[in-house]
């Protein structure tokens, strides 16, 4: 098509320049030239890729590789053209006048892309006829008229069961334009009166990364209409699930975090060098943070994975999961306790790791209050365990997933991860254990945080119980979490402690109410909000470094280092142990006071019972 194409275009221009009588030397050029030109056309398309392209989704790009591909033929004509002096032989015959080739190029450019054009128009109106039509398509409107949302607009046209009636956009200079044959119908403030009087049944967020302060007043004017909300994938949805851009969804809290999301895409040769072929154990690998350390783990092509925990149904859902996935995964599901030494040294000698992530801990702060003695034994004596094997077996590296809860802590959990972070780093100064820790803040939708909490309350209509007003902590989502371990495994080995530049925390209250606000009820009308007060171990405000501690850039963007200090403190191992052993009597006393006398910053809380109690009731037993 393309050389009927271009031998029509070269003729029309002889017909156009002659006024449709072309001189008999006219013609003998027109035919001495075409063979020549639609072959050298043809062959700068076919080397250009232009024959790679798909008709039936020509796109701007596309008119773009064409243009310039012709551009390359009629460049080396007009050059021909200018060099071929007139006193030369057969002058006449050779050289081109400059408005033929004018003429041949722009009816060249139009007819291959007008073909093309034609071609996708059609296919569009097949997809539609194809497709049984729907009596009554919901009626939508786009908020957001940028090029998320003209791509979504052009998407949905191609369906039958959604009417798109027009954009809103915030820009006042769109207002009343046509973009993507859509009308833009106002700025965001005119939604209600927008969706009234067009009779719209649902507005679909068509921005690709609104602000939390955006996002909120959006859900909240919905909300006041009402009219049903969705939005449009994450740009890391779409390049790393292959999520299309009309896949919508509802809002999410993930939506909700105002902060820039740190992708690891842009280090994956980085990472890849390190994890790829190497055998990699992960303790905890039945938790949230293991499990998507385990997923985001097989796409750089460990030679092994062995998922670890003490829980076997988790391990068993993971495998099963990983199987559905990838039937041949190298996986090696291992139901193990890290407490148990001998275990570990039999896991550690058949599957010979070489990479460790230690992910394994007891996590929930009020529970371990009332539970220190597990606390300590799981979290510092399974830690000491799993280092001192490691070291055994000459492991390549351990990386150990840590906490903001650790800096100056109030609770027993995050003293006993401190207490980890400094066995680690002991380890790694004195014992050559190549190790480094990753310390970040709480996760969004992981086992036994606040966001399920939430959602399960606001399901029984209520109350959605926040224990301070005050109350703020710092979020990420499992996905951000997993890629900051990822980045700081491969950058850490000498017992680094690695934090993530996380923003600004978050009130626990302001979250509640846009959790409530996204369940399409209002809070304190809907859904009470209760005031329940601190619990034992919690903290107004967590930390991510303390006061005496500095950072560093890492070759990460927004992953920093903990600096060393400039005499590293000896680790305390008496006072360890001495910890460890009051554990195992169980003897909360000894476990708090032992906690006291270490140097790490412990604080307890008022209202905690304290060592005196502890001890009076110990003997009135």
């Amino acid at each position: 098509m393309d050389g009927a194409i271009f031998a029509t275009s070269f003729a029309a221009a002889y017909l156009i320049r002659f006024e449709g009588a072309p001189p008999w030397p006219a013609t003998a050029q027109l035919l001495l030239w075409l063979p020549y030109l639609v072959a050298a056309r043809l062959y700068v398309n076919w080397k250009l890729g232009i024959y790679r392209f798909i008709w039936r989704y020509v796109s701007l790009p596309d008119a773009v590789a064409i243009a310039r591909s012709l551009s390359l033929v009629t460049a080396l004509l007009v050059g021909f053209r200018l060099l071929y002096r007139d006193t030369l032989p057969f002058a006449d015959w050779m050289r081109v006048p400059l408005g033929i080739i004018a003429l041949e190029y722009f009816l060249s450019l139009t007819g291959t892309i007008g073909a093309r054009a034609w071609r996708r128009m059609n296919y569009e109106r097949g997809q539609r006829l194809t497709l049984d039509p729907v009596p009554n398509p919901k009626r939508v409107i786009l908020f957001g008229a940028g090029k998320a949302g003209i791509l979504l607009a052009r998407d949905l046209k191609n369906r039958v069961d959604v009417e798109v009636v027009g954009f809103l956009d915030d820009d006042p200079d769109k207002a009343g334009s046509v973009i993507a044959e859509t009308k833009v119908l106002g700025r965001g403030d005119a939604l209600e009166r927008v969706v009234r009087q067009h009779r719209a049944e649902q507005v679909v967020i068509s921005i690709t990364s609104p602000s939390r302060e955006r996002l909120t007043r959006i859900l909240t004017q919905c909300q006041e209409v009402p009219v049903a909300v969705k939005i449009i994938p994450s740009l890391q949805e779409v390049f790393e699930q292959h999520a299309s851009i009309s896949q919508l969804h509802d809002v999410r809290v993930q939506d909700l975090l105002g902060r820039e999301r740190v992708e690891v895409s842009e280090h994956d040769a980085m990472v890849r060098e390190v994890y790829s072929g190497k055998r990699i154990l992960v303790t905890g690998a039945g938790g949230s943070i293991g499990s998507e350390l385990v997923r985001q783990l097989r796409r750089f092509e460990p030679q092994a994975t062995a998922i670890v925990d003490k829980d076997e149904n988790s391990v068993y859902e993971l495998e099963q999961e990983l199987r559905l996935r990838d039937g041949q995964a190298p996986i090696e599901p291992c139901v193990a306790d890290v407490r148990e030494r001998g275990r570990l040294s039999a896991l550690f000698r058949d599957f010979r790791p070489q990479m460790v992530f230690h992910a394994a801990a007891h996590k929930h702060v009020p529970l371990m209050e009332k539970n220190p003695c597990e606390a300590i034994l799981n979290n510092v004596a399974g830690t000491e365990m799993l280092l001192e094997v490691s070291r055994e077996h000459a492991v390549e590296r351990l990386i150990y997933i840590s906490t903001d809860k650790a800096v100056n802590p109030t609770s027993v959990m995050g003293a006993s991860k401190r207490i980890g972070e400094m066995m680690v780093q002991a380890f790694a100064r004195s014992k050559g254990l190549p190790a480094a820790c990753v310390r970040f803040g709480n996760v969004l939708g992981s086992r036994g945080s606040v966001i399920p909490l939430f959602e399960k309350q606001i399901a029984q209509g209520g109350p959605v119980t926040v224990t301070h007003p005050e109350i703020a902590r710092f979020f990420m989502t499992i996905p951000e979490a997993v890629h900051l371990v990822l980045c700081a495994g491969s950058l850490g080995r000498r017992g680094e402690i690695f934090v993530l530049d996380m923003g600004n925390p978050r009130k626990i209250l302001d979250l509640a109410r846009e959790m409530v606000v996204l369940a399409g009820l209002q809070p304190d009308k809907d859904i009470e909000i209760q005031i329940t007060g601190l619990r034992p171990g919690e903290k107004m405000h967590e930390e991510m470094v303390s006061s005496d501690q500095t950072l560093r850039e890492t070759p990460v963007e927004k992953l920093f280092v903990v600096a060393p200090r400039s005499s590293d403190d000896p680790f305390p191992r008496e006072s360890v142990q001495r910890l460890i052993r009051a554990a195992r009597e169980a003897d909360r006393a000894g476990v708090y006071d032992s906690l006291a006398s270490l140097p790490i910053g412990f604080r307890q809380r008022p209202g905690r019972p304290t060592v005196a109690a502890s001890r009076s009731a110990r003997a009135g037993r």
